[in-house]
């Protein structure tokens, strides 16, 4: 196996364009150095990429959104109290992931090329609008992060591209953001279902949503249709039962020994209900 540290995101691309065989990147290694040590995958190119400089930061834009570096832990997410005002369900979903001891290594980029069904934070993401900036041997390109994961372990990355920033929207006012997953156990388990949803509301109305699910599909979900059911109106009861209902038509589970199909279906339901409530009190309160 060769090991690189390069100094540049030019450098660090230029490897992967001529590397021959497996090639991983390395940021936390809370998935690669768990796979190589239990022989799921040994790459022949290991480029560890936390020596370049800007992946560590998390940088607040021109606009209002936020720039984070690729190398970001979850834990210094978790510790960076503007980003949590902004996006609290966000940060909630990357904090999930782990112990104590993977919060300090894991990052965000990571657990999205990891293209996990079950990932916590790619919910959170795709539901708050975040973006990638793909870096390849062609150039610079943004892609949002919902077209990142093509399947299990799977991305839709060409051969020599790799992230280099990930950038979450502005939060403006009268929006709030929400995370909740479903585990067998009380904590460090992956989710059965996830659920992200994220609102903006002026007084009572909605006035944009986006509610995602994981773990119930090969990729994460985007319920496309909760932003018609959902815009123009206060969260009743009627419009809860109307999401719960296109979270379940949404799903594409499997059987497995952590859940059925019929009660990961039932339990996105419940989390998009859930989920939604937390998320429009909190932009409520945003509003004010």
């Amino acid at each position: 196996m060769q090991y690189h540290r390069p100094a540049t995101f030019e450098d660090a691309v230029t490897l992967a364009a001529g590397a021959q065989g497996v090639t991983r990147f390395l940021a936390g290694g809370t998935d690669v150095l768990v796979q190589m040590r239990s022989d799921i995958v040994t790459p022949d190119t290991l480029i560890d990429i936390k020596a370049i400089p800007g992946t560590h930061d998390i940088t607040r834009q021109e606009d209002g959104g936020w720039r984070i570096g690729v190398a970001v832990t979850g834990a210094e997410m978790r510790e960076h109290a503007e980003l949590d005002r902004d996006w609290p369900g966000l940060v909630e979903a990357m904090d999930l992931i782990g112990s104590t001891q993977v919060q300090g290594r894991a990052t965000l980029t990571g657990n999205l090329c990891n293209a996990s069904p079950a990932a916590d934070s790619v919910p959170a993401m795709i539901a708050a609008g975040v973006t990638a900036t793909i870096t390849g041997p062609d150039g610079s390109r943004t892609a949002p992060v919902e077209e990142i994961p093509a399947g299990p372990g799977k991305t839709s990355l060409a051969r020599g591209e790799m992230i280099t920033a990930l950038h979450v929207p502005p939060r403006g006012t009268g929006g709030g953001d929400a995370y909740l997953r479903f585990i067998p156990r009380t904590e460090m388990d992956i989710a059965v279902v996830g659920c992200g949803v994220n609102l903006v509301v002026e007084g009572d109305t909605i006035t944009h949503a986006r509610v995602t699910l994981g773990a119930v599909a090969p990729t994460a979900v985007l319920v496309h249709a909760a932003e018609d059911a959902l815009v123009g109106r206060t969260l009743d009861e009627e419009a809860l039962t109307a999401l719960a209902d296109l979270a379940e038509a949404s799903c594409n589970p499997i059987d497995d020994k952590r859940g059925t199909i019929r009660f990961r279906t039932h339990v996105a339901g419940v989390l998009a209900r859930r989920a939604a409530k937390i998320a429009y009190d909190r932009a409520k309160g945003a509003a004010k």
